[in-house]
């Protein structure tokens, strides 16, 4: 039996001898004195991008009055949204009309030069925006296309 206990003494000596790799950092690292944190921020730059902004160049007019549509795309990824300005770009245009449908997920509303469209979250927009122009003077055959379109955050 003592040649047993020896051969254990000796395995456990030998055991001891082998560098454990995770045995170094833990003892010594004394309780309160040692620790390490990280830090990580991952910032995404806002964005507001118009992808898509198509409609006629030239309107065709018949008795005064012409009629298109714009197909507006806007990505955004803004908290609170954005906003995009409708404006008169010829100051000659008489009456003027703006509707699109009510499950487009964006605010329609009219403002003193124009109109105002807004979506209130982040994503992506896609709005079929119905036009009626109305020239006043039913010699005009044609017409440049008369919509400024500006787009902001809110």
């Amino acid at each position: 039996m003592p040649s047993h206990r020896l051969l254990s003494a000796l395995a456990a000596s030998a055991l001891m001898l082998v560098p454990a790799t995770s045995i170094g950092e833990s003892v010594l690292a004394h309780q309160g004195q040692a620790g390490a944190s990280l830090d990580f921020r991952i910032i995404i730059p806002p964005i507001m991008r118009v992808l898509e902004n198509s409609h006629p160049q030239l309107l065709d007019t018949a008795g005064g009055e012409a009629s298109a549509e714009q197909r507006l795309v806007v990505m955004s990824n803004m908290k609170r949204g954005f906003c995009v300005s409708l404006r008169r770009a010829a100051p000659q245009l008489g009456t003027w009309e703006l509707q699109t449908a009510p499950q487009s997920g964006v605010q329609l509303s009219p403002v003193a030069d124009g109109y105002r469209l807004c979506g209130t979250r982040p994503g992506q927009y896609t709005v079929l925006l119905q036009h009626r122009f109305g020239t006043g003077d039913s010699r005009v055959n044609a017409l440049h296309w008369p919509v400024q379109t500006d787009i902001s955050a809110i």
